[in-house]
């Protein structure tokens, strides 16, 4: 009475099926809660120590070249292996992937640790936990991301990706404190050891949840050449015109927004005459509104047309971006507004990107095919940076800010223009005899 029988299937097979279309556990919420719990500890000790490790840096040698060596470290091994990465996920059990990355980064931060407090302590020993931790996250990012649509249903797996980006956002406005508290009160090498305790910690909360492989002849796959594999990802990509396209078009709107971070505290410096304090303001004001707008999504739950999400973020962050570079030097504050809405709306971004390769991929080729994505993203960014530095130097950073702004919000509209990528918002088709045998079961 009031509901009909398709509305009952659909039901049925939401409560029932993970966004795999696996049987999803009874109790999935508190295994991802339990996950998600540890996750957030060993990111926002991994933070702390990253910038306990620039702070070190910037104190003893005060280099621009060494913070800039830093940042290439930070990217490059990412963007270089997560193809590779992908194809481990998809080989391996995504857990034993996610779990040796994580211990290998603590490690490599309890051996830096070691070395800080019996003053051996050098600036290539923290590249090379800098690097370490690139690769690291190379191989734990598709793996986490491959992983969860066999743990929650089809309706909640936006809120669980966005979920990754909310806490980014409150580890980019707390950690930093954490890490510097830690650094000047007991000593860098403090940090180190509390970054190892925060991948222990997240590996224990790993450790019980169930994560299938998704390779039911492991032995044949060993035999094959992981670029074979890696191709394989590459053709699931391609296999769907509409998702290839938008992934191509944020490649380039991340070329695009990628100098905008880099910039915050040129603009705040050069252009408003700001000093340190409204620097620290740009950034924490961008961060709270990375956090808002992912308290949206968690809240709202994305709607059902992802991909113009998407373009519509891409469109607002570029005429937030181009508006703050016509503000007049004295309008610092209404900068700093505009800062809170540029990163509600890039929260908008990162979530539905990764749901819509998870809807359109098979999951025995999600892992490599998302190493693509995070590849993409990873690599888009430095040439972004190197690209607009240039740019900015020659023609001034609120000019630079104007310009590259409309560039921003025309990838935004061209991002929707494909009948291909408007049909990735298309509802998914329910398989009949699925969700038959679902309705006929919960009668």
């Amino acid at each position: 009475m009031g509901f009909s029988s398709d509305s009952v299937s659909v039901d049925a097979a939401d409560r029932r099926l993970s966004a795999s279309g696996r049987p999803l556990s009874k109790n999935w919420l508190a295994v991802i809660s339990f996950i998600w719990a540890g996750q957030a500890i060993s990111m926002f000790t991994s933070y702390a120590a990253s910038f306990a490790a620039v702070w070190y840096v910037t104190e003893t040698t005060g280099s621009a070249v060494l913070l800039s060596a830093m940042s290439i470290c930070a990217y490059l091994p990412q963007g270089i292996l997560s193809p590779y990465g992908g194809v481990i996920a998809d080989r391996y059990n995504r857990k034993a992937v996610i779990i040796a990355a994580d211990m290998a980064v603590g490690l490599v931060s309890l051996a830096l640790g070691l070395f800080i407090l019996f003053g051996n302590v050098s600036i290539a020993a923290i590249m090379v936990m800098v690097v370490v931790r690139s690769a690291g996250q190379a191989f734990h990012g598709p793996a986490m991301m491959a992983a969860m649509p066999m743990l929650v249903p089809e309706k909640h797996l936006l809120r669980i990706n966005t979920l990754d980006m909310m806490l980014m956002s409150v580890a980019g406005i707390v950690s930093p404190a954490l890490g510097i508290v830690l650094y000047e009160g007991i000593g860098f090498h403090a940090v180190m050891f509390f970054d190892f305790a925060g991948a222990v910690l997240a590996c224990l909360a790993l450790a019980k949840a169930s994560i299938p492989s998704v390779h039911a002849e492991a032995d044949a796959c060993e035999k094959r050449h992981p670029l074979s594999e890696m191709k394989e990802g590459w053709d699931a990509l391609r296999a769907n015109r509409g998702l290839f396209l938008l992934i191509i078009m944020i490649t380039l709107g991340m070329v695009s927004f990628g100098p905008m971070g880099s910039l915050y505290p040129l603009m705040t410096y050069d252009h408003f005459g700001g000093d340190g304090f409204m620097a620290a303001v740009a950034e924490s004001t961008f961060a709270g509104g990375l956090f808002a707008g992912s308290l949206v999504i968690m809240a709202w739950g994305g709607g059902k047309r992802l991909a113009l999400l998407l373009a519509v973020s891409c469109v607002l962050f570029g005429a937030l971006a181009a508006v703050s570079g016509l503000l007049a030097p004295s309008m610092f504050w209404v900068f700093a507004i505009l800062c809170v809405l540029m990163g509600m709306v890039c929260a908008w971004f990162n979530g539905p990107t990764v749901t819509l390769v998870q809807r359109n991929v098979s999951e025995e080729k999600m892992g490599r095919a998302l190493g693509f994505v995070a590849a993409a993203m990873g690599l888009a960014s430095p040439v972004g940076i190197a690209v607009g530095g240039i740019a900015a130097e020659a023609i001034g950073v609120a000019p630079f800010f104007v310009i590259d702004g409309i560039v921003c919000a025309l990838i935004g509209v061209a991002l929707y223009l494909p009948k291909s990528v408007r049909a990735l918002d298309a509802p998914p088709a329910v398989d009949d005899a699925v969700a038959a045998s679902l309705d006929e079961s919960a009668r």
